[in-house]
């Protein structure tokens, strides 16, 4: 099937082959796409990003630091986006503080999942808690670029923390990251921000995965394209309306964050303009797979135990 590859950070769409099953099931791939290693959209796309990561870490009074994104990014680069730099940057620090501030909250092994565009330097540039395991769900190609620019400048997993790769191309998202070592019967926190997206059809199949590895009560947070929406954008209250129904058709009660709001909170200020994400906040309300295989075992050993009762006082 040949359709448009959008990004969930890069406003111009490109063409490329992708081959997807439509399904209802959480079993197949999410995405294949057929790119030359010549003008690479991801790449490109990932080290717009770190541009603006960089940027950042060398204001007066930046938002975060981030110390490797410079090793992703090519001399000279000017940066001419101010307004789309004040609002991704506010959206990784909120990100960021949500992160850490929900993984010190878990008890024992604390499990996050970021999907992202292959460099993405939070697992090596935050404070994670011990016993953290950390997934990164991203391109391929451009994640084992990024590995090998993070291990030229000597970047450090946190000591007791693992960090693991599920490619995006993956034949079985949900049953790599369980061979990866995901336990759905634990607490979790997903994050997505730059993750190459397809249209509507390919963030429910997110969606699908997330409400399908989460257990209750977990959160999923980050940026989504507002391009998503069915509805023009231009109005709040609709695009609210839409964004709700959405999450709530896969399981979870979602939040939209002001970028204003958080600015404000931040001591920034930010401007309409150009940005057109959506960041959010969601809640899983359903029982993981996991969970409800867990319960459909005890289920039927209690019932064999009674049926062995039943059967010694006959």
């Amino acid at each position: 099937m040949e359709c448009l590859l959008r990004f969930a950070c890069t406003p111009p769409p490109f063409t490329a082959i992708v081959s997807t099953t439509q399904r209802k099931k959480r079993n197949g791939c999410l995405f294949r796409a057929q790119l030359s290693d010549e003008n690479d959209p991801l790449l490109q796309s990932a080290i717009n990003s770190a541009s603006l990561r960089f940027h950042e870490t060398h204001r007066r009074e930046p938002l975060f630091v981030d110390p490797y994104a410079g090793c992703f990014v090519p001399p000279h680069t000017r940066m001419g986006l101010e307004n789309r730099l004040k609002h991704f940057c506010i959206a990784t620090k909120f990100i960021d503080d949500k992160l850490l501030r929900t993984v010190s909250h878990m008890d024992g092994l604390k499990q996050v999942v970021l999907l992202s565009d292959g460099m993405d330097t939070r697992p090596y540039r935050l404070n994670w808690p011990s016993s953290t395991i950390i997934f990164d769900i991203s391109p391929e190609r451009v994640f084992q670029r990024a590995a090998d620019k993070l291990k030229g400048v000597g970047a450090k997993i946190p000591r007791s923390c693992l960090f693991l790769h599920v490619p995006l191309e993956s034949a079985n998202i949900q049953q790599t990251l369980r061979m990866k070592g995901f336990n759905g019967n634990r607490p979790s926190i997903w994050a997505i921000q730059g993750l190459p997206v397809m249209t509507l059809a390919s963030f429910e199949e997110i969606l699908f995965i997330v409400s399908g590895m989460a257990m209750n009560g977990c959160v999923f947070l980050g940026e989504l394209p507002a391009w998503l929406a069915e509805t023009e954008f231009g109005t709040k209250s609709s695009t609210k309306e839409w964004i709700d129904n959405l999450f709530m058709s896969n399981g979870f009660k979602v939040d939209m964050i002001s970028y204003n709001e958080v600015a404000k909170s931040l001591g920034k200020v930010v401007k309409p303009g150009d940005y057109e994400n959506i960041l959010f906040v969601a809640e899983q309300l359903r029982f993981s797979d996991d969970q409800m295989e867990t319960w459909r075992r005890e289920f039927q050993r209690v019932e064999e135990e009674g049926d062995e009762e039943g059967f010694e006082e006959l």
